[in-house]
């Protein structure tokens, strides 16, 4: 897996052959009569024609077969926990924490990316093209002979255990913990496994994700774009007798068969691609005299709303660094927010609850409702002697935050039985300390 070359950049237009077809690029336009090879031409659309150019995305396919030679399609069985039902529980505006979900044993009945799709959470309706849906992929088989691809949304995947290696019509990449993977709405994929594996999915119905704009900042920092990859062109040169796409479409899932691999684009170009990013390239922006900062400026990608400065979903990290600040409360501050977090942990032991929220977990604190350190970490922290330190090496902990009220699916509920009923009690032990003649 290692040998996977890729191009680096983020928005940018790229261009890129599988080596063993040199020249399968047309020369000057996009549709000639004739392709190289004998090859189709198709276009694969992320927005509207007539969307900004600074919004526009497409890019150009040239492909063994059309994706439309297929029969069709049918219901899917599989991934039975999948699901975009926001009203199969009462709302729930407590915290919510759960332990870290199951990952299905090597040895027990196989269950593939797709079928390994449970929702956690989400808010909207992808019909209308608005909101987005919170899953957990538990899984412990590679994809053979078949394909998924979601025409509600992007997906961005973040694996907590377990390497991924993602198989997509414009080329393979590898995604491994602490990397993060967006593929875009309908670009085709297959994730094959060598052990079991499980981690997070932000799924978004709006748009698509963007670098956060970065102000005063200035023009470097945060996710830079050099640091993005994006996979080479690769075709599968293999015959089948039969070959699966599933299709996830208005929440629900589709099964269509063909003779054919969906993975024959022999080339391709356009600013329309999945890509990848590694955490530890993330360049950390922090306070150096007073007071613990905004999580904002952790954030590693937006899908942003239509309203200025607010996201759908922003993808924040809290990554390894170092904290200096005088005479401050260095962990994250005591708050109630008008967004929804939902948080999970890639791997370590999170600063502010360094007990109960363990990787492969999640905790979701919803609009208005009080989070913040437990009582634990605050006593720590207020009599700490305040000096530089590093904080959260060896640990990974993210957010998907939204200003989006999110409903708690009965998988995530109850059919998970993962919920941690004692979560309230980490504050309980906090005292009253206000003294009238300070």
């Amino acid at each position: 897996m290692s040998e996977y070359k890729y191009l680096t950049g983020f928005g940018g237009h790229f261009s890129s052959e599988d080596e063993r077809c040199p020249n399968a690029l047309p020369v000057g336009q996009n549709s000639p009569q004739q392709c190289p090879y004998g090859l189709y031409a198709e276009q694969l659309s992320g927005s509207a024609f007539t969307a900004p150019r600074s919004e526009n995305v497409r890019t150009w396919l040239y492909r063994r077969l059309p994706s439309a030679v297929h029969t069709p399609f049918l219901p899917y069985a599989g991934a039975k926990y999948l699901s975009h039902n926001w009203d199969e529980q009462p709302p729930n505006p407590n915290q919510l924490r759960w332990k870290p979900f199951d990952i299905p044993g090597a040895k027990e009945e196989s269950v593939t990316f797709v079928d390994g799709l449970h929702t956690v959470c989400g808010a909207g309706d992808a019909r209308a093209r608005h909101g987005l849906a919170v899953h957990v992929y538990l899984c412990n088989a590679s994809m053979h002979n078949s394909a998924f691809y979601n025409s509600d949304g992007d997906f961005l995947i973040v694996p907590q255990e377990g390497t991924l290696d993602i198989v997509t019509e414009l080329g393979r990449m590898t995604v491994s913990p602490n990397e993060i993977c967006v593929i875009p709405q309908g670009i085709r994929f297959a994730v094959k496994l060598k052990t079991p594996c499980r981690g997070y999915v932000l799924e978004v119905f709006d748009g698509h994700f963007h670098l956060p704009d970065l102000g005063p900042i200035g023009a470097n920092g945060l996710a830079n774009p050099r640091d993005f990859e994006t996979p080479v062109a690769w075709f599968d040169s293999e015959t089948y007798k039969e070959f699966n796409v599933i299709s996830k479409y208005q929440g629900s899932l589709f099964v269509a068969k063909q003779k054919h691999s969906v993975f024959d684009v022999v080339a391709w170009h356009g600013n329309y691609v999945p890509y990848k990013y590694d955490l530890s390239r993330f360049m950390v922006i922090n306070s150096v005299s007073f007071d613990h900062c905004d999580p904002s400026i952790f954030t590693v990608l937006t899908c942003p709303s239509l309203k200025p400065g607010t996201a759908i979903a922003d993808f924040v990290i809290f990554p390894p660094r170092w904290s200096v600040q005088e005479h401050t409360f260095r962990p994250p501050y005591y708050h109630r927010n008008c967004m929804s977090e939902f948080m999970g942990l890639i791997l370590g032991r999170y600063e502010a609850k360094e007990e109960g929220f363990a990787a492969g977990g999640a905790t979701l604190h919803s609009m208005m409702t009080p989070h913040g350190p437990d009582a634990n970490c605050f006593e720590g922290a207020s009599k700490a002697e305040l000096k530089p330190e590093r904080i959260a090496d060896g640990t990974q902990a993210f957010m998907f935050e939204s200003s989006l009220s999110l409903a708690v699916t009965k998988w995530g509920a109850e059919t998970s039985q993962k919920l941690d009923a004692q979560y309230y009690e980490c504050w309980q032990a906090l005292k009253n300390n206000f003294k009238l003649d300070n």
